[in-house]
């Protein structure tokens, strides 16, 4: 119970967050944001997110999904991005997935995009040169992707150790 075991395949078998030892994030269950809550600033995170709710700010994570009855007004900046409800922003990243149930309100840049009968895209579609790196390397160690967030976002940065995921609610939009 208390013995100086693996800790990270311990954490992961029952279901929580885990980290390996350089900080990255291993089979983290996802940050959800519930259809009730509605938040107002930026969020970075390094794992995934699902958006049910309302999040008036700019989005960076390693994959993102948007609900069906959710509202995302802001930029997002991901590895993976799947949308089924409605983004009023621009869209980056690697991997795209519009829903027939999707309405982006924003330009879309993208290295692969799928997108299903029905979805509305409002705004241009880019495919990007080079791969998005939406996930910041841990604090203390040099970043390839600094600077790689959506303009105005307030990115903190990927956990520290112990940590599987980090949230700005900065309380404002820039």
């Amino acid at each position: 119970m208390f013995s100086k075991g693996n800790k990270s395949a311990s954490a992961s078998s029952h279901g929580g967050s885990a980290t390996s030892s350089d900080g990255a994030v291993i089979n983290a269950a996802p940050s959800i944001i519930s259809a009730d809550l509605k938040i107002t600033g930026n969020l970075a995170s390094a794992g995934d997110l699902q958006i049910d709710g309302t999040v008036e700010g700019d989005i960076t994570s390693r994959q993102v999904t948007v609900g069906q009855g959710a509202l995302v007004q802001g930029a997002i900046l991901a590895n993976t991005v799947r949308i089924y409800g409605t983004v009023a922003g621009e869209i980056k990243a690697n991997d795209v997935t519009l829903a027939k149930s999707a309405r982006v309100d924003g330009d879309i840049g993208h290295q692969s995009i799928a997108m299903e009968a029905g979805a509305s895209v409002s705004g241009r579609l880019t495919r990007l040169e080079k791969a998005v790196a939406a996930v910041q390397a841990p604090a203390g160690s040099k970043s390839a992707n600094a600077g790689s967030a959506p303009s105005g976002t307030a990115s903190s940065g990927a956990p520290g150790a112990g940590a599987s995921s980090s949230q700005n609610y900065s309380g404002y939009r820039a």
